[in-house]
């Protein structure tokens, strides 16, 4: 069984400031990570790989040279193979042209059985390449999964979906797309052996778009049908007022003087 999982290196937003004047993220001095519903992905890919026999797990992602330090780490935790796709051309790419870019990677890799994205980047938050991959390749896909059982004898997978409240139970035939949420496993850390071992067994390969099948009008910047008119940190313009009163029913009918005098209700 080949697995493929698609993962992104972001900045930790805990320590992510924005410059007021350019309205860009500061990232200088900015640790980077890996997508944390990304390594919900990783890890359930290789929970598969423990499970069964003859899983290879082939860790993919689109960026600058330094997201190698991202696939080392998934390396480093057990996977098998992992692949970096850097370009100029893809700089600028919104969620679609990502997508295209990932998909024509992964008919680039050719053989898999399923595809594994975590649910959402934690600095876009769109939710949006996983399921735009599965339409580019023509999949079907499973978004959401809370739990996972895979069946290899008979081609499909099991899975819950989550929704609100409750969950869906799904059964889809392989190939298919998944995108993974947290409650689904709780990630394992890089072993001693994945670090010093399966790192320098397994050296980072890369593409570039030279090696894609793959419109390069619908690739990067120029080709992204959406971008960031701008970003900034939200500010208070507003100040609270206390209510004085001797009593709760006092204070209460103030508000609801001033509630009305402002049109509230």
């Amino acid at each position: 069984m080949k697995i493929i999982v698609c993962v992104k290196q972001v900045p930790d937003t805990n320590e992510v400031r924005i410059n007021h004047e350019t309205g860009t993220l500061i990232r200088a001095g900015v640790p980077s990570i890996i997508n944390p519903d990304d390594k919900n992905a990783i890890e359930e890919a290789l929970r598969i790989k423990d499970q069964h026999e003859d899983v290879h797990v082939t860790i993919l992602t689109m960026g600058p040279p330094q997201a190698k330090e991202a696939l080392n780490e998934a390396l480093a935790m057990g996977a098998d193979e992992a692949i970096l796709l850097t370009d100029r051309a893809f700089a600028g790419s919104d969620t679609w042209a990502t997508a295209t870019i990932l998909a024509a990677a992964v008919e680039k890799i050719g053989d898999y059985d399923i595809i594994m994205c975590g649910r959402q980047a934690i600095d876009g938050d769109t939710a949006q390449v996983g399921p735009e991959m599965a339409e580019f390749l023509d999949l079907p896909q499973i978004t959401y999964v809370e739990k996972l059982e895979v069946l290899p004898k008979e081609g499909k997978v099991l899975a819950n979906r989550a929704v609100e409240g409750g969950h869906y139970v799904i059964e889809s035939k392989m190939p298919v797309v998944l995108t993974t949420i947290k409650e689904l496993n709780e990630p394992r850390y890089m072993s001693t052996w994945g670090i010093f071992q399966n790192v320098r067994k397994n050296p980072v390969k890369v593409m570039t778009s030279d090696d894609l099948v793959i419109d390069r009008s619908q690739i990067g910047l120029k080709g992204s049908p959406t971008n960031v008119y701008k970003t900034f940190v939200p500010t208070n313009k507003f100040e609270g007022e206390i209510i004085e009163g001797s009593s709760a029913q006092e204070k209460a009918g103030q508000l609801i003087t001033k509630m009305r005098e402002k049109h509230v209700l």
